[in-house]
């Protein structure tokens, strides 16, 4: 690699913000004659990543946290040097609304799957139909597939429709916002069909994998910074050459040319670049590059339009009277709230001594209409909720409703199989590569891996050139 090469990273999410990160910082360590852009549309680096901080509140507007057990985004923020910044969820016990009512999640429950038979038998959450027909697992041989099939014809397989639609389905739905019944097990929850071949009965194999309970309260498996997920932008910004960051610049069109690329931007001169990482939502990298016949996602659904809804409130206003960290909502309620964390006990550090801050999540895929609404609508329906359900009457400091219109993509059965084929649409364009939660994943791990795979892939290309 002798020639000064350039690189074009169009998106200002995680994914694109780790690419370039990572390769600002192998192009450093390595003395790699590397010049890296980082183009994005608007004036906000972090995508979905937003954190507000006022009157001595850490507000997340979009993700609060990550997975520990998915390494990339821990590690990310090692190498940023925020290991420091590093705060674990308080952990307490979580809760399932049904008829008003919140029923605790039966304990031994992992993702809705039952591994103790006592709590599962006790919970009122459930019918005796509905036991007696999850207990059929523990009996049911395994499934034969022939390809992809939905995560909710898995599971009522296996446990049955109740335990699928009051458990399960506001469990696992609510991290795509969509629905179990079209969402691909192969590209969400590849590891249950891996159980049941393993071990046949979800129940048996659950209990075989669960880590062995120990005494003592259950650690956190969640993270985030002590000053909110922004930092990651903030801090990759920061590490970054000034001249690099290109915010309020829309591309308009990636131009194949012979040399490489031709970037088109509005209100910027043009420049060609030797390699891309497009780390847009695919339709918005398909329309740059026009020329190419994009396979269409499969069932062609929509991305879903959710919105966070955020409440302080003095805490004595808050009187939660279970302990806890918050409830998921099933689809059957009637209610506009689809999910409520009471952040000042998952994240105490997040907010003042004696002050309380409830957010709430409405949308889902079918049932996204609120989310047009204007914020005193959203937000009155809310506190409608909030009312019947946890009694909270007294009016709110402030509030916070943000919106991310078509922010959830679907990965409907078979988007294993279309991303397979996107990629192989890119291959006779060298040097093009994508990412971000359009494809391998849509959890800020998922999207940190994406990142730094499109780096590897990237200097691999240009190691040949």
């Amino acid at each position: 690699m002798d020639k000064q090469h350039q690189i074009a990273i169009i998106g200002g999410g995680i994914a694109g913000l780790t690419a370039a990160f990572y390769l600002q910082k192998e192009a450093t360590e390595r003395s790699l004659p590397l010049t890296i852009r980082l183009i994005e549309a608007s004036s906000h680096i972090g995508g979905k990543i937003e954190t507000l901080r006022t009157q001595g509140m850490v507000m997340e507007t979009g993700p609060d946290s990550f997975l520990e057990r998915k390494t990339s985004a821990k590690q990310l923020a090692i190498d940023l040097g925020l290991e420091q910044d590093l705060i674990r969820n308080n952990t307490g016990q979580a809760y399932i609304l049904h008829d008003f009512k919140l029923h605790p999640i039966p304990e031994g429950s992992v993702m809705g799957i039952p591994t103790r038979l006592t709590p599962f038998v006790k919970t009122g959450l459930f019918s005796s139909a509905g036991k007696m027909r999850a207990a059929g697992d523990l009996v049911l041989s395994r499934g034969v597939r022939n390809g992809d099939i939905s995560v909710g014809a898995f599971f009522r397989r296996r446990l049955g429709d109740e335990v699928v639609d009051r458990l399960i389905e506001p469990l696992l739905s609510g991290i795509y916002a969509g629905s179990l019944d079209h969402l691909s097990l192969e590209a969400t929850f590849p590891q249950f069909a891996e159980m049941e071949k393993k071990h046949r009965s979800l129940i048996l194999g659950m209990r075989k994998s669960r880590p062995q309970s120990t005494t003592g309260r259950t650690k956190g498996q969640f993270l985030t910074l002590k000053n909110g997920l922004l930092s990651f932008a903030e801090e990759i910004e920061a590490k970054l050459p000034v001249s690099s960051v290109l915010k309020n610049s829309p591309v308009r069109q990636v131009e194949v040319t012979e040399a490489g690329y031709r970037l088109h931007i509005d209100g910027r001169e043009s420049f060609n670049v030797d390699a891309v990482i497009l780390a847009t939502p695919f339709k918005q990298a398909s329309q740059l590059l026009p020329q190419i016949t994009w396979s269409l996602p499969p069932n062609d659904l929509p991305a879903t339009s959710v919105a966070t809804v955020l409440l302080a409130y003095d805490e004595q206003q808050v009187p939660l009277k279970v302990d806890g960290t918050g409830f998921v909502v099933p689809r059957g309620e009637d209610t506009t709230i689809t999910a409520c964390t009471w952040t000042h006990r998952k994240w105490p550090h997040t907010v003042p001594k004696g002050k309380g801050l409830i957010r709430c999540y409405v949308g889902r895929s079918g049932d996204e209409a609120i989310v047009e609404e204007p914020d005193e609508v959203i937000v009155a329906q809310v506190q409608k909720d909030l009312k019947r359900i946890l009694s909270i009457d007294g009016s709110p400091e402030f509030t916070l409703v943000t919106r991310w219109p078509l922010g959830m993509p679907q990965y409907t059965v078979g988007h294993v199989e279309w991303e397979k084929h996107v990629h192989e649409e890119i291959a006779p364009l060298p040097g093009l590569f994508l990412a971000g939660a359009s494809y391998g994943g849509v959890g800020i791990p998922d999207c940190i891996d994406q990142g730094k795979q499109a780096v590897q892939n990237t200097l691999h290309f240009l190691s040949l050139q």
